[in-house]
């Protein structure tokens, strides 16, 4: 194993271990913040973001509005992950550029630039899938990007049930429905928006909303590569342990 494989195996480890830590007091005094915070928006506003999200995530699973690429995972690790982390950077500079566009025009671009942010996450998701080697054309793997979503996306307590699921991935994805509509949306939208909305709230702020946005964006759109990273990689090495081989 060389050098490049040692790094991205202990990276693996440290994320593993921050993955299944127990929710600290600061985790749940957000979430408590968030709740409250939830109250104060108006309806509507929440009708127009959990309706965008519910849209946009159950496209992943239809693939009506994505090109699915063609899965790759040619060459050795680091020469994958090479291609990963291009694809990443891309799409956060995208999102970044996306985020100020819409943070400095106000409420009615603001709230534009969830479905449009939402987009670039899950066709950056597709490609790195296919860049390591799966199929996104499979329902299955569409369902492991989901989670991908949840893992980046959520409060700890929720993130490390989901984390559950992705190391047991073989045998719970055995049982998996081919219903799109047995999958626990209600869930789904609301961790995602506990956990970006204080952060996007502040990109509907005049003034400040440019700059917020393309810093955010960013952020949260690097996060969830690097997200997608360690679960492949996660994923990859339990195979080889099946066959014997272990990159760690």
């Amino acid at each position: 194993m060389n050098n490049y494989d040692q790094l991205a195996m202990h990276e693996l480890e440290v994320w593993k271990r921050n993955m299944q830590r127990k929710p600290s007091i600061t985790d749940r005094l957000s979430k408590s913040v968030q709740i409250r915070m939830n109250r104060l928006i108006p309806e509507k506003v929440h009708h127009t973001i959990t309706l965008a999200i519910k849209q946009m995530m159950r496209g992943v699973l239809t693939g009506a509005e994505f090109v699915n690429p063609k899965p790759k995972g040619e060459g050795t690790l680091q020469q994958l992950e090479e291609k990963v982390m291009e694809r990443i950077n891309f799409y956060s500079k995208t999102a970044a550029a996306e985020g100020a566009i819409t943070g400095a025009g106000g409420i009615l671009l603001g709230l534009a630039d969830f479905p449009i942010w939402l987009s670039i996450k899950i066709k950056m998701l597709f490609e790195i899938t296919a860049l390591y080697g799966y199929d996104v054309s499979n329902f299955k793997e569409r369902i492991y990007i989901l989670h991908i979503f949840q893992l980046t996306f959520s409060s700890q307590q929720h993130r490390r049930e989901v984390y559950k699921i992705i190391e047991d991935w073989p045998n719970y994805s055995k049982y998996l429905p081919e219903d799109i509509h047995q999958f626990d949306w209600r869930n789904f939208q609301q961790e995602y928006r506990d956990y970006i909305d204080l952060s996007k709230l502040l990109q509907l702020v005049p003034g400040i909303g440019a700059i917020t946005g393309a810093y955010v964006n960013h952020r949260l759109t690097n996060k969830l590569g690097v997200t997608a990273m360690n679960a492949y990689r996660m994923r990859i090495n339990k195979s080889l342990a099946i066959d014997g081989k272990m990159l760690n």
